[in-house]
């Protein structure tokens, strides 16, 4: 995009109504955090992302996207249910709906994208705590898929079971991703964002689930797979001790919240948080610390703590804040969630074939094969000899080739 594009883009951002979700202007302001999105992931590549960061921070865009991440998981588990089981629904509804439960991958990869600047996270001042709830379920989440096997999600039609899956692991890894941003800022976040991190939601002992459980490894057929780069990849026996970045990002959100003095000043180091956090200790190898030194600081902590009892925490007058987006939503709309699916079953979920196509036509536009190229993250290769090509047929579109 060029700078006036994207400073377009931004200006156009807004909160949306539950109701208007998968509508016109709701469908055109998606359009509008696709193209950030895209824009984001390439100029990130580049080094150039600096522009995108500051329009959202100049026109204070971040707590507009957070309200709708969160509009949109409310969506999907209070109006989406009664959505499928009322008889007007069609299953020619399933394109607008797969938008629907795509936008929430779109913001949140958005957000990974940037979150990484401190003035993005300062920018988003109180719906910060909505977000750090946000990523706490999703968190939750991958806890308890690890545990028990199954993917806690929402039930959708059936052709979109599989999708809906698949997009809610990915979110959730997203999710975590945006949470070590937001702990790598520790020391500037409100007083009430720590509280909520580490005694409201118990972050510590979380991460420590999932460095047990890794939802992100499995054994299948006697292989290791791994879940990198948006797929899932056989890892050959001399990678398997090799740290993915997802583990990292488990590993520096502990870093950040057990070694920073404030956290340390305001954690609850009782009988059950302790035990939970010396079971690190077993997954602190020598191997492990060799690809991320900082666990050496780690490693000594957890020692100190497994043979002293840590002072109790201090006790300030803190006056705790509320997640403001979340409580806001589910207040306004308390009661009419069959009214709002009753509503868009008949003005949004039952698109006429000419609008149907109308849209397609613009997603077309906006998902050019070239910027599809561009995001892929791995380069094409030759369908003759595998090596990376520059090349592709100018008939089919599809394949691709280094020479004549």
């Amino acid at each position: 995009l060029l700078p006036a594009e994207a400073e377009a883009l931004v200006r156009a951002l807004q909160g949306t109504e539950l109701r208007d979700a998968g509508g016109k202007g709701w469908l055109r302001q998606h359009e509008c955090v696709e193209k950030l999105n895209m824009h984001a992931i390439l100029s990130a590549s580049t080094g150039q992302e600096q522009l995108l960061t500051e329009l959202l921070v100049s026109y204070a865009k971040i707590p507009v996207l957070i309200g709708e991440l969160i509009s949109v998981e409310i969506w999907k588990h209070k109006i989406f249910p009664v959505l499928c089981r009322l008889e007007d629904f069609k299953p020619r509804s399933t394109f607008p709906i797969y938008v629907v439960l795509h936008h929430e991958a779109s913001i949140i990869n958005l957000l990974e994208t940037v979150f990484f600047y401190k003035e993005i996270c300062e920018s988003a001042e109180d719906s910060i705590l909505d977000l750090i709830d946000y990523c706490y379920r999703k968190l939750t989440l991958l806890a308890a898929q690890s545990t028990n096997g199954q993917t806690a999600v929402l039930v959708p039609p059936q052709e979109l079971q599989k999708q809906a899956e698949t997009m809610e692991f990915e979110i959730s890894l997203k999710a975590l991703s945006v949470l070590r941003f937001i702990t790598d800022q520790v020391e500037s976040l409100p007083l009430s964002a720590l509280t909520r991190m580490l005694n409201t939601h118990n972050l510590p002992c979380l991460l420590v689930e999932l460095v047990e459980h890794c939802p992100w490894s499995c054994r299948e057929a006697g292989k290791l797979k791994k879940f990198e780069n948006g797929a899932w990849h056989i890892v050959p026996p001399e990678d398997q001790v090799k740290m993915t970045k997802l583990d990292g990002q488990v590993w520096l959100a502990l870093l950040n919240l057990l070694l920073s003095p404030e956290c340390q000043r305001k954690y609850h180091f009782d009988g059950f948080n302790k035990s939970q956090l010396l079971k690190l200790r077993a997954f602190l190898t020598d191997v492990l610390i060799d690809q991320l030194p900082n666990l050496v600081e780690l490693q000594r902590f957890l020692s100190h703590l497994a043979v002293t009892e840590p002072a109790p925490p201090k006790k300030d007058l803190v006056l705790e804040q509320v997640p403001v987006i979340w409580d806001h939503i589910l207040k306004k709309n308390a009661g009419k969630w069959e009214a709002i699916a009753k509503h868009q079953v008949k003005r949004v979920f039952s698109p006429t074939e000419e609008e149907l196509k109308f849209q397609a036509h613009r997603w077309a536009q906006t998902y050019s094969l070239d910027m599809m190229e561009a995001l892929a993250p791995n380069k094409p290769r030759c369908g003759a000899c595998g090596t990376e090509a520059a090349k592709r047929c100018s008939r089919c579109r599809n394949e691709w080739y280094c020479t004549r």
